[in-house]
């Protein structure tokens, strides 16, 4: 079993990098103009151009994988006259890169009408401002040329009397700014050491964005999963041991019906019903602060009802139909024409054979479950991750949509590999070289 959970667990990376690839070029490439997304069908060509610059988006495809996957930090060492250093913010926490220069000072540049101008941060954190005229680097024919950092977290490549205005992305919109560069490559250390980027829409970096709503999705998930699965698989029994009674035609109709109804129908009956008509429940998921699901558990009762109602019917019918195959089995019903007592039989025997099947399909079901969360968190404003990749997807976040999608195939085959773990812990007959 050793082996074969190894073998699964190589399998898995692959699985990974093949997925990656694909999400990558199904985003970034299959997504068409991304500068058009997000400025606009009115943005200028000039305004696109110079968008996609600043984005590294006139890099090559490969090349832009690679820069998302395991960083672009070493290749932009090569470039800069210094070492590269990332440290946090003192005001909101978040990475900034500088240069060290060799005497334990970090800078950063920009242009002010065409002159280079050195910002050092002094121990104290502010930054002093200075020219810099002299770090430019003049090569064979004539041309002078800079790399360095941005105060945008971009490496930047500065040609002497080549650099015109820059189109900025701002709150008012589009506007012209003096001292934009020739080339931008937005620097990251990859998904791989956490850091898949900044986010378009908020200006942060996608790292510090997603772990709040990965939190919050797994509460939710969590505590429907909690909820659900065992009522689901208490319920099949109950309907598998008394097949084609009153009971057990309540529990499968009630399971259909649960099963076959979509989470935005059922979300927006719960909402009408609990939210609107009886007023009893919150019909959104307010939150005030972060901590708001412990601090006012009833905002999540309606979210859970309805991410829990497909999965509880589904899993109910699964077992139930797993649990009908078993008493029907020769060596039950022998036990049962031995004398031994009837529940002593079904929960010594039958369960244990019966729930092979669905505790395989429970472990499937957590990828549905993070799919169903998308629609439940939409529709009762729930910040989670599910609304994060929906938000992102509107707006065009490439940067947020591929990490938030990583995690989610993360998550998918981390229970594929716990399902079958657990599958042969459940059936030692199986055995695997």
């Amino acid at each position: 079993m050793i082996r074969f959970m190894i073998n699964n667990f190589f399998s898995a990376l692959i699985t990974l990098l093949l997925v990656s690839i694909g999400l990558f070029l199904l985003i970034e490439i299959g997504s068409d103009n991304i500068a058009v997304k997000i400025l606009g069908i009115f943005s200028t060509p000039e305004q696109r151009v110079s968008f996609n610059k600043q984005l590294g988006l006139d890099d090559p495809v490969w090349l832009r994988y690679s820069d998302w996957l395991i960083g672009n930090d070493f290749r932009v060492q090569r470039r800069i006259n210094g070492q590269l250093k990332t440290i946090d913010n003192l005001k909101n926490k978040e990475t900034e890169w500088w240069v060290d220069d060799g005497d334990g000072q970090l800078a950063r540049w920009k242009m002010d009408e065409q002159r280079l101008i050195r910002l050092t941060r002094l121990p104290s954190g502010e930054i002093h401002a200075s020219s810099d005229e002299s770090a430019w680097i003049t090569k064979e024919d004539g041309t002078a040329s800079f790399w360095g950092v941005d105060v945008k977290n971009n490496a930047v490549k500065w040609v002497k009397g080549k650099n015109g205005g820059t189109w900025i992305l701002s709150d008012a919109g589009m506007r012209m700014v003096e001292g934009g560069a020739q080339k931008y490559i937005p620097l990251r250390k990859g998904l791989l050491r956490g850091d898949p980027g900044k986010s378009l829409q908020y200006g942060r970096p996608v790292a510090k964005l997603i772990i709040p709503r990965i939190r919050n999705t797994a509460f939710l998930a969590s505590v429907a999963f909690i909820t659900v699965m065992p009522l689901a698989v208490f319920l099949g029994i109950i309907a598998g041991v008394n097949e084609g009674k009153f009971l057990d035609r309540l529990i499968s109709i009630t399971s259909l019906g649960a099963a076959a109804t979509p989470e935005f129908v059922t979300g927006v009956f719960l909402i009408l019903i609990f939210g609107i008509w009886l007023k009893i429940l919150p019909a959104v998921a307010l939150f005030t602060s972060s901590n708001a699901m412990f601090e006012n558990p009833k905002i999540m009762i309606l979210p859970v009802l309805t991410l829990a109602a497909v999965e509880l019917g589904y899993v109910a019918r699964m077992t139930r139909s797993s649990m009908v195959e078993v008493m029907s089995s020769a060596y039950i019903r022998t036990a049962i024409v031995k004398g031994v007592p009837f529940w002593k039989v079904v929960i010594r025997h039958a369960v244990r054979n019966a729930l092979i099947v669905p505790i395989t399909v429970i472990m499937l079901h957590v990828n549905w479950l993070i799919g169903g969360v998308v629609v439940v968190e939409v529709i009762f404003g729930y910040p989670g991750l599910g609304k994060f990749i929906f938000d992102a997807a509107i707006f065009g976040d490439f940067n947020a949509i591929e990490a938030a999608a990583m995690i989610t195939v993360i998550i998918a085959i981390i229970t594929r590999l716990l399902g079958d773990l657990i599958y042969v812990l459940l059936n030692p007959r199986i055995r695997y070289s």
